[in-house]
């Protein structure tokens, strides 16, 4: 096959902000059924037994339902022209690995940053971008709430590591922006938010980081009515503030503290969505509503 035809050929399918399937570089249109059976298997990429996935895409139909709706979603997405997207083995579905999922290359990437692998300057302004996106949201499919979390796990400690790096290197708008992009995906996670403190002080920058811990401090103490840990009050140690805030008794908080810096966890699906748009109108990150349950 000539590198034309292996260009023309060439099969993405993007889960990151939107499901969007291309054949060397065209959009292909693709069934909601069929969508959201390609989206399963590249999720699962060693495969899974027919009946699994059947249970678990149409978990509310009877098995020979179930069954049949698979099967017809098996036939409209299986292929694209000449080429396979979805292999059979006896009863074991997988997607083809000619086909190149964009979750699956990023997440790599964040793993070489928790592995201990810094990535070059450029490619951390471009892993950051990546890092930012949800995974399909505005489904509300039970069985991506896992995957779901376990992209958030991955790209909080992609993050964190990626600050923190850039921080010690002194590069401190990227180290910043990965710091808040984690601490939109969970404001209540404290590790990000000592890091985006830290940078401020590492640029001197004492008001902004008295700040962010005051916002944070509020926020916590309203949500679980517990404060920040030694870790982060360590960091301001010294300052007159910290000191005149150790010789005050704690008094219950008389109003909802808002979300550090104003960015709120991202959530997709059935849970309620808030104010995580903040950071994804930022960056130009796009958001599209997905398929819903039926064929």
């Amino acid at each position: 096959m000539s590198g034309n035809e292996v260009a023309a050929n060439k099969l993405s399918l993007e889960l990151l902000s939107a499901f969007e399937l291309t054949c060397g570089g065209s959009t292909v249109t693709v069934p909601l059924g069929a969508q959201r059976l390609l989206a399963y298997l590249a999720l699962r990429p060693e495969g899974v037994h027919r009946g699994a996935a059947a249970q678990q895409l149409w978990p509310d139909y009877p098995c020979h339902r179930a069954a049949a709706n698979l099967r017809s979603a098996l036939c409209q997405g299986r292929r694209v022209g000449s080429v396979t997207l979805i292999e059979c083995i006896g009863q074991r579905l997988r997607l083809s690995p000619v086909v190149q999922v964009d979750l699956l290359w990023i997440r790599d990437s964040a793993r070489r940053i928790t592995d201990g692998l810094a990535p070059s300057p450029a490619d951390s302004e471009a892993l950051i971008e990546e890092l930012t996106r949800e995974l399909l949201p505005g489904w509300t499919d039970e069985w991506l709430h896992v995957d779901r979390e376990n992209w958030d796990q991955v790209r909080l400690y992609a993050l964190e590591g990626l600050a923190q790096r850039l921080l010690t290197a002194q590069q401190y708008l990227p180290a910043l922006r990965a710091a808040l992009a984690a601490t939109a995906i969970d404001p209540i996670r404290e590790t990000a938010h000592r890091i985006v403190i830290e940078i401020h002080l590492a640029e001197g920058n004492v008001a902004n980081a008295v700040r962010c811990y005051q916002q944070y401090k509020a926020y916590v103490q309203h949500e679980l009515d517990v404060s920040p840990s030694p870790q982060m009050t360590d960091l301001l140690q010294g300052l007159p503030c910290m000191q005149r805030e150790r010789q005050q008794p704690r008094t219950p908080p008389k109003a909802p503290g808002p979300a550090p810096g104003g960015l709120h966890r991202q959530t997709s699906g059935s849970r309620p969505r808030d104010a995580a748009a903040t950071l994804s109108a930022r960056y130009g990150q796009r958001r599209h509503d997905g398929p819903g349950r039926d064929l």
